[in-house]
């Protein structure tokens, strides 16, 4: 090696363990934000109905895999802590940094790029929303991005043991929530439309494919042995249109605003650059997929966030096509993304109080709209008002059961409306010798009525002038709810209901709710 050789491979070197620095510095800014507020509001109320399905340890629930649920529960083995279920979301977003750099290397993109990748997928309002708390989301930016970055290796670096990592991805993925399923599709159809078909024909790709499918089966077989209720609940919002996707300009423009308006050119970038420039066109098949899973969910009436996991991939490409831009200029309009950022900040991260975010959207106007049916009229956003109550909820069902007659208490059941609320009452009311709750909705149908015959029954949420028509006397004992919860969670009745005319447990199969 000549001399002008070596001084001009040692600033390159330099330059990238400098990035390198920046990459983890960023992961770890990013972690230590997400814990510092993870225990800031109470559990979310899929976070409580996932607690309480992984202790009823399955192959499958009616919503969703396993995975998400076992991993809740495993959480608060010892003992109740927000912080620690929030702990494996921290992880999954500080990991999402380096992933996305990691991309940005493999397809040789300059150290500017590798810093603009991680930035971006650490400052996209939507991405930070996924991982805010410990949801069936929470882990798809990660597993998409993954998934990515081993077919893109597979592809551009002929590396057949990529597949093989690709599968292991995909099948996990599977067991944590199904939406993997739309990513993998698309990624068929952009490798089909591209030079990548070829990749399709090779036994390494189908080795990819066996493996996803070993590790999908147990929960696919759960479904098929208990009716498919996942597509149940699916074909419910779709008939019903709870989804607000909108049309696909309105889609669009969510999308933009979910990703940070100011990082719109990176992502954009990314889609256009693999048709235009010659060093991307290898990963053509990237920005067809991300049409592709754009066109599934949009038809399919999805929520704007089930594509959210696609955009790290997206960032990496712009970045790689926009790396030649002057380090300065990458400074200003980075420093600019993160200001935008800091005005999004409250809406994804429970930095302010409950009546200081309040006040936040009526000063600033920020308040997104709401994705499906459910979240309209929430007083925050639907996610944080759907973690206020649910201790006081348990507190007050509690004081009635311990009111009922010792007779009675053996006899009585907590009939919940919703898995939420059935849930609150489980998880919370453990400590206080609380019987299970039952409740029609997904899961809890199927753990059915735990025998109960309707003697004596405490109705959360239910309609009291219904119930007086089938049961013998309905006590009203009074209505619960907290200042900025949902309102079908606030200023609801609790009633007991004794003497039901029917057999509870004879007639449970009209009480199914799978949705």
């Amino acid at each position: 090696m000549s001399e002008d050789q070596a001084i001009s491979i040692e600033p390159a070197n330099r330059g990238a363990r400098h990035a390198a620095r920046m990459v983890w510095g960023i992961a770890a800014v990013t972690f230590v934000v997400h814990a510092l507020v993870a225990g800031r509001y109470d559990i979310f109320r899929n976070e409580l109905y996932f607690i309480v399905c992984g202790r009823h340890p399955a192959f499958g629930y009616v919503d969703q895999p396993p995975l998400v649920p076992l991993l809740a529960a495993a959480t608060q083995f010892f003992g109740i802590s927000v912080w620690l279920l929030r702990l494996p979301a921290a992880v999954a977003a500080a990991a999402l940094v380096p992933l996305s750099a990691a991309l940005v290397r493999l397809l040789k993109g300059s150290s500017v790029a590798v810093v603009m990748a991680a930035i971006a997928a650490a400052i996209a309002p939507g991405l930070v929303g996924l991982t805010t708390t410990l949801t069936t989301s929470t882990f798809e930016p990660l597993a998409w991005t993954a998934c990515a970055y081993f077919v893109v290796r597979a592809v551009i670096r002929d590396d057949h043991r990529a597949w093989i990592w690709a599968g292991l991805v995909a099948g996990i993925s599977m067991e944590a929530k199904y939406g993997i399923a739309m990513w993998v599709i698309a990624l068929f159809v952009g490798l089909l439309l591209t030079r990548g078909r070829r990749e399709l024909m090779s036994k390494n790709c189908w080795y990819g494919v066996a493996v996803a499918a070993a590790i999908s089966l147990p929960s696919l077989i759960w479904q098929a042995f208990h009716g498919w209720p996942f597509f149940i609940v699916i074909l419910h919002h779709h008939m019903a249109r709870t989804n607000f996707t909108g049309n696909p300009l309105l889609f669009e423009i969510g999308q933009i605003l979910a990703m940070n308006l100011l990082l719109a050119p990176l992502w954009i970038a990314g889609v256009v650059a693999p048709f235009i420039v010659k060093e991307l066109k290898s990963v053509r098949f990237l920005s067809i997929a991300l049409i592709a899973a754009t066109a599934i969910n949009v038809g399919a009436g999805g929520k704007d966030y089930y594509l959210f996991a696609v955009y790290p991939a997206m960032f990496a490409v712009g970045a790689v096509a926009l790396g030649r831009v002057r380090a300065w200029a990458v400074a200003l309009w980075m420093a600019a993304a993160t200001a935008n950022f800091a005005l999004a900040a409250p809406i994804v991260l429970p930095i302010l109080s409950p009546p200081s975010l309040a006040r936040y959207f009526a000063r600033t106007h920020l308040k997104p709209r709401p994705d499906e049916a459910a979240g309209i009229g929430a007083p925050l956003t639907q996610v944080f008002s759907d973690e206020l109550g649910w201790r006081a909820l348990e507190k007050q069902v509690a004081g009635i059961y311990r009111s009922l007659p010792a007779a009675q208490r053996k006899q009585a059941a907590i009939l919940a409306t919703n898995y939420g609320e059935a849930a609150a009452i489980d998880f919370y009311g453990k400590a206080d010798g609380l019987p299970a709750a039952i409740s029609g909705q997904n899961q809890y149908y199927l753990w059915g009525p735990h025998g109960a015959d309707g003697s004596v029954i405490i109705h959360v949420n239910g309609n009291p002038g219904l119930w007086k028509r089938f049961c013998g006397s309905v006590e009203m004992e009074g209505t619960f709810g907290v200042a900025f919860a949902m309102p079908y969670e606030n200023h609801r009745p609790i009633f007991v209901c004794r003497g039901l005319r029917f057999n509870l447990t004879k007639a449970w199969p009209h009480f199914r709710r799978y949705w």
